[in-house]
């Protein structure tokens, strides 16, 4: 029998530094360890400013050249253990250092012996960032994140399972043809559900699955529940967390259809642009909602830090009321489905 959480038995790999939080923190740890040398070779407090100044002239074109360089390599870099990734990096460091001193040694005269003092800070800056970046990766091991998905998950089955059986149940003596097909569509459901979802999925298939729910929905709530869907630019082979919609798409009936006996539309429009996946979601927004606008927390919760473990600073969800309109945008990081390394 299979373990319930998977164990990682091969080296730890290498961070994503395609990763913008990945960046923000090298960019961070590095100016913060720049600044701790201007403070320790500053003969006093008031010579700081300008030994900081000095530091950062020289040391930016550095950081920001050897950013570069392993932002180009960060794909082949992923598929590396811990330990060869590192010593790629301090490779990549040394010859940095070297393209830096030739570029600057064009425009301002620097000192005898400059080189070998900068390719030492450079090598315990990209060292130190380095360890820290283990740390890190040892903090948020495989099974941990697993275990978090895992919860996070059991917290959506059982809304899901309850508001879709009431669909079907709706149906059953009314019209028990149409809720033996409802059934068979919610066994299909359910086999997605039950399926190991910690790991990504083509976007195409989780918007089948939003699709499937929609539909049982529609049995329950008839021409009140009006559908606009906008896929056109939809990149389906995108892999992103599953059930990240279909939570958000449940709010979307339950706090914009059900309160009125009006009509309302759910508008989903997916699409990419500038490398990253943009999901558009609206539904009516009644300031006279009462009890539907309450608990309105837990599925937000839930998506924004299942978009945080999968795709840290990259994965974004943000909600406001515009025009009579509830509107949630999330933002995904576009990783086609044969970049699953």
């Amino acid at each position: 029998m299979p373990a319930i959480i998977r164990q990682n038995p091969k080296p730890s790999a290498f961070p994503d530094l395609r990763n913008l939080g990945t960046i923000a923190r090298i960019l961070i740890g590095a100016n913060l360890l720049i600044a701790l040398g201007a403070l320790v070779r500053a003969p006093n407090w008031g010579a700081l400013p300008e030994e900081w100044l000095d530091s950062v002239a020289v040391s930016q074109l550095y950081v920001l050249l050897e950013l570069v360089a392993l932002i180009a390599l960060g794909s082949w870099l992923r598929r590396l253990s811990f330990s060869a990734g590192a010593a790629v990096v301090l490779v990549v460091t040394i010859a940095t250092g070297l393209v830096t001193d030739s570029l600057l040694r064009r425009v301002v005269p620097l000192p005898e012996g400059s080189l070998s003092r900068y390719l030492l800070f450079g090598l315990i800056v990209a060292g130190t960032l380095l360890f820290y970046l283990q740390l890190r990766a040892k903090a948020l091991s495989p099974a941990l994140i697993e275990a978090r998905l895992q919860a996070l998950q059991a917290r959506i089955r059982p809304h899901f399972l309850f508001n879709t059986i009431n669909a079907v149940l709706s149906l059953v003596r009314a019209e028990p043809k149409r809720a033996e097909h409802a059934l068979e569509d919610l066994a299909d459901l359910f086999r997605v559900l039950m399926s190991d979802n910690r790991d990504l999925v083509p976007l195409a298939d989780e918007v089948l699955l939003c699709r499937q729910y929609l539909a049982l929905e529609s049995l329950r709530l008839g021409d009140r529940l009006r559908l606009e869907w906008h896929l056109n630019s939809m990149p389906g082979d995108a892999l992103v967390p599953p059930l990240v919609l279909q939570p958000l798409l449940e709010n979307a009936v339950y706090h914009g259809i059900e309160p009125s006996s009006e009509p309302g539309v759910v508008s989903i429009n997916i699409f990419a642009k500038d490398g990253q996946v943009h999901a558009i979601l609206r539904n009516p927004y009644r300031v006279d909602g009462g009890r539907h606008h309450a608990g309105n927390k837990m599925a937000f919760a839930n998506v924004r830090e299942r978009l945080a473990l999968h795709f840290d600073a990259e994965g974004s969800l943000q909600a406001r009321v515009k025009d009579a309109s509830y509107e949630v945008h999330i933002r995904m990081p576009y990783r086609p489905a044969g970049d699953r390394a």
